[in-house]
C-alpha cells in the first residue's frame, strides 16, 4: 500500500469491502474512523502495536474494556492492511483482556425509580406533551422490561387497554410475544393515551407514544430527557458504564423480578424460565447472567447455596 494513501482512504477500502459481503459496520465504521484521523493526524506510514495502543488508550472512556473493544475492531482492519504491507502489526487479541465481559447495569432503587418519574414532570416545555411522554415511557420500561426499541415501535394497536396486553411484533429476536400488564400500569397508559388525543389531535403516525408535533418519539430523544432529569437529581451512574442508560431500566425490571422469587421463596429456576419468555431473551442463559453479573443478586444466590450445603431449607 502506498505510503502516500491515507488512512481514511484505507479505512473506507476496508469498509467497502466487508459491506459487500452483507456486513453493515455502522458501529466499527465510525470506530476506524476515529482511528484513520487519529493515524493521519500523527503522519503514521503503517499500523504499528505502538500506533494502535495509543489510539485505543485515547478512547473518552478510561476503561481497559474500551480499549479491548478498540483492539478487537482494528484487529479486522489490520488483517486487510496486511495483505498488501507485511510490516503490518496485527494487534494480538486480549491486550487489554477480553472485550465481550457484560458490564455491570445501574440497578434502581424503588425510591430512585419513584424520584425519576416525578422528576420528569418537570420537563419542559409546560403544558404540552413531553413530560407525560417521558413519565409513561420511562414508567413502561420499568415496569414490564422492555427494550427501548420495542416501546418505541408500538403502535395504539398494539397496546390493548382493555385487556391490558401489548403486542411487541418488531423484537430484536425476531419473535413475537404478547406481554400482560401488570393492572396498575394500565391506568397509566390509558390517562396518557387521552392526554396524547386531548393535546395532539391530528397524529402523524400510528404510534403509541407521540412527540408534540405528533410524529414519533425516537431514543435520542428520550436519552436526552433521562439524562437531563439524572442531572436535575445530581445522580452518578453505578456500574460500568459511564453514563445513565435507557437499558437500565429493563435491567432493573429482571433484577428486581428476580429479587421478588427469592423473597417470596419461589421455584427460582422455573421463574427464571418465565421471565426469560416475558421479557423476549433469546436464551434463558441471558436470564440467567443476573445471578452472576449483579452483586446483590450474587449475594442472595450464594446465602441460598450456603444453606443448602448445610442442610437448611433454602
Amino acid at each position: 500500500m502506498s505510503a502516500t494513501t491515507t488512512w481514511a482512504a484505507r479505512v473506507e477500502a476496508y469498509l467497502a469491502y466487508r459491506r459487500s459481503l452483507g456486513f453493515e459496520l455502522s458501529i466499527e465504521g465510525g470506530q476506524l474512523g476515529s482511528f484513520a484521523r487519529f493515524a493521519d493526524q500523527r503522519g503514521a506510514e503503517r499500523l504499528t502495536l505502538e500506533l494502535a495502543t495509543d489510539w485505543a488508550r485515547a478512547s473518552r472512556y478510561p476503561r481497559p474494556i474500551s480499549w479491548a473493544r478498540r483492539i478487537e475492531v482494528l484487529r479486522g482492519f489490520a488483517a486487510f492492511c496486511l495483505r498488501t504491507d507485511p510490516d503490518t502489526v496485527v494487534p494480538p487479541p486480549k491486550l487489554f483482556g477480553p472485550a465481550h465481559r457484560r458490564l455491570v447495569p445501574h440497578i434502581y432503587t424503588a425510591e430512585e425509580l419513584q424520584s425519576l418519574l416525578d422528576a420528569t414532570d418537570h420537563l419542559g416545555p409546560p403544558g404540552r406533551l413531553r413530560p407525560a411522554t417521558c413519565r409513561t415511557l420511562f414508567g413502561l420500561l420499568a415496569a414490564t422490561g422492555l427494550r427501548i426499541s420495542e416501546a418505541l415501535k408500538l403502535t395504539r394497536t398494539d397496546v390493548d387497554l382493555e385487556a391490558g396486553v401489548l403486542d411487541i411484533r418488531d423484537t430484536k429476536c425476531h419473535q413475537r410475544r404478547f406481554v400482560p400488564l401488570h393492572s396498575s400500569v394500565t391506568p397509566h397508559l390509558q390517562a396518557y393515551a387521552q392526554q396524547r388525543d386531548r393535546l395532539v389531535p391530528g397524529p402523524c403516525c400510528d404510534r403509541f407514544f407521540l412527540r408534540d408535533d405528533g410524529l414519533a418519539i425516537n431514543q435520542p430523544s428520550m436519552l436526552y430527557a433521562l439524562h437531563q432529569v439524572c442531572r436535575q437529581l445530581g445522580w452518578q451512574v453505578r456500574g460500568d458504564h459511564a453514563h445513565h442508560r435507557l437499558h437500565d431500566l429493563r435491567h432493573t425490571f429482571i433484577v428486581r423480578s428476580v429479587l421478588r422469587l427469592y423473597e417470596q421463596g419461589d421455584d427460582v429456576e422455573r421463574g427464571l424460565s418465565a421471565l426469560s419468555i416475558y421479557v423476549g431473551h433469546a436464551k434463558v442463559i441471558d436470564t440467567y447472567w443476573y445471578l452472576t453479573g449483579i452483586p446483590e443478586l450474587m449475594a442472595i444466590a450464594a446465602e441460598r447455596f450456603h444453606r443448602y450445603a448445610q442442610g437448611e431449607p433454602t
